[in-house]
């Protein structure tokens, strides 16, 4: 059961925080470009995945030794 408290009859301050976004579309296109090139290469779920967590470095990567 709750008590009910008197309210004080000064104004009370509101502290706002403002939410902020971390991720903001999911998965990159770096990462689904790698993911891609990936599964083209080698129709391999593993490989995909790691090089889809290494994205652009693994599209850079095949486009100098291709």
């Amino acid at each position: 059961m709750r008590r009910h408290m008197p309210e004080n009859k000064k104004t009370r301050k509101v502290l706002k925080l403002e939410n902020k976004t971390v991720v903001k579309n999911g998965i990159g296109f770096g990462s689904v470009l790698a993911i891609t090139i990936s599964w083209s290469v080698n129709h391999s779920i593993l490989w995909a995945i790691i090089h889809g967590c290494l994205s652009w470095l693994y599209v850079v990567y095949y486009a100098l030794v291709r």
